[in-house]
């Protein structure tokens, strides 16, 4: 029969050192031990003692833990609710930058640049000298009209005197016709009474025709030297036709020689010199440089379609440029646009061809900037942040505004938070009202200014 071997053994064996291992030392200290715990032959075997596994500590309970879990969530909860009741009163947007007119300065007569008085980025006033045409021509333009002003005003006297000249003819031709008229009248007498011939009465007569026809010419000469003067035989000089066209002419040329100085519109700052050089020929249709004016500035904010809601003229506004991070202008909302930018883009989008994807339009509005002494510079072109005080929040949803009214807690709501309910035995909040108010407003503050 095979022996089954002893479990206490088998544990107390040592391992059979392979050829080539190094067997460690034992610690002299164990042999006692093994030997003392290798049974005798016959022997009984020894009881193995019982361990006693230590019992777990009991957790401890921990209330503050729990209401961390409860009280965390819920408190987020609260106040993302309350952060989004309480806000959409302010409107930012960083779409928005300094806006001011500009003007393209082109001369109105042609010629040589005689001189040049501005300089780069030079700031001028109203009225400074930009630069000069040379003007030879033009003083001699001036110099003709004014020779041919004074020939018409001597035409004028011509003609009245050839006027009075034809009145004075036509008085003798009245008075010989009368003559006449007497003579072929005596005449006749003298034939009936067969004093003279026949002949002498026919002699009479073609004298009477003759002065009849005289005074008929000299008539039709006084007519005409009247027409020349314009029907008014008293007319002044300067108000003869022929001296008024002349003197139009003579306008016009002065008005050209003035040309030929041009000068600053409005006050600004001039741009784009560079392209303007002495000698340089240039004509009315030429854009020569530009003067952006610094009387006026304003801001053009682009704001989505979607945040115009409660939005109206007048609103304050805080702008704050990137020039200037430290310095807050005030300003209002002056007007909003009266169509979106690509409703007048040059290619405005065809919506009703091909595929559509919607897209959030943007709408420009005019921000009025608030003159103040700590001005600083402005320049046309700079980016600017924008917040627009709708003097409104979101408020609270339909579906709570009953049950946050009676419970009272519309009052810890800022003003302007629309909670559209009336209390139990009681009357609608102020801010209902207020809400009203500026619904009704909704109109005007839509009113648009032509854009500059």
């Amino acid at each position: 029969m095979n022996a089954r071997p002893d479990k206490n053994r088998l544990n107390d064996a040592e391992p059979v050192a392979k050829p080539g291992d190094t067997v460690a030392p034992s610690a002299p200290a164990a042999e006692p031990a093994a030997e003392a715990a290798t049974p005798e032959p016959g022997a009984a075997k020894p009881t193995a003692p019982e361990t006693t596994q230590p019992e777990a500590p009991k957790k401890r309970r921990r209330p503050l833990r729990k209401l961390m879990i409860v009280a965390l969530p819920l408190a987020l909860v609260l106040g993302g609710a309350y952060y989004w009741v309480t806000g959409g009163r302010y409107l930012n947007t960083e779409d928005a930058y300094v806006q001011q007119d500009r003007v393209t300065v082109m001369p109105q007569v042609s010629g040589q640049i005689a001189t040049v008085a501005v300089a780069e980025n030079q700031t001028v006033e109203a009225g400074a000298l930009l630069f000069t045409i040379d003007d030879a021509v033009y003083r001699n333009a001036v110099e003709q009209d004014q020779a041919n002003l004074e020939s018409a005003r001597l035409d004028v006297e011509k003609l009245k005197a050839a006027y009075a000249q034809a009145v004075s003819e036509a008085a003798t031709a009245r008075d010989a016709l009368e003559n006449a008229q007497t003579r072929n009248d005596r005449q006749q007498t003298l034939v009936k009474k067969g004093i003279v011939s026949q002949s002498s009465l026919d002699d009479a007569d073609l004298q009477l025709r003759q002065a009849r026809g005289a005074l008929s010419s000299a008539e039709s000469q006084v007519l005409a030297a009247k027409a020349a003067l314009a029907g008014n035989p008293d007319i002044a000089t300067d108000r003869h036709p022929a001296v008024l066209k002349a003197l139009a002419q003579l306008h016009a040329a002065e008005l050209d020689l003035a040309h030929t100085r041009v000068t600053a519109p409005e006050p600004g700052v001039i741009s784009q010199t560079d392209r303007l050089q002495e000698g340089q020929y240039v004509t009315p249709a030429s854009s020569v440089m530009s003067l952006v004016e610094t009387r006026d500035s304003w801001i053009e904010a682009n704001y989505k379609e979607t945040e115009l809601t409660d939005m109206r003229v007048g609103q304050p506004v805080d702008v704050e440029l990137d020039t200037y991070p430290d310095h807050v202008l005030h300003a209002t909302v002056g007007s909003i646009g009266a169509g979106t930018g690509s409703e007048f883009a040059l290619l405005p989008a065809q919506n009703a061809t091909g595929n559509w994807v919607k897209v959030v339009q943007r709408i420009p509005v005019r921000i009025h900037i608030e003159a103040a002494d700590d001005m600083p510079a402005l320049r046309a072109g700079m980016s600017a942040s924008v917040t627009v005080d709708t003097g409104r929040s979101r408020g609270v949803p339909d579906f709570m505004k009953s049950t946050v009214a009676a419970l009272g807690l519309d009052r810890y709501l800022p003003a302007g938070t629309a909670v559209a309910a009336t209390r139990p035995g009681g009357t609608a909040p102020d801010v209902v009202a207020s809400d009203a108010t500026a619904r009704e407003g909704a109109t005007a503050g839509m009113a648009t200014t032509p854009a500059r």
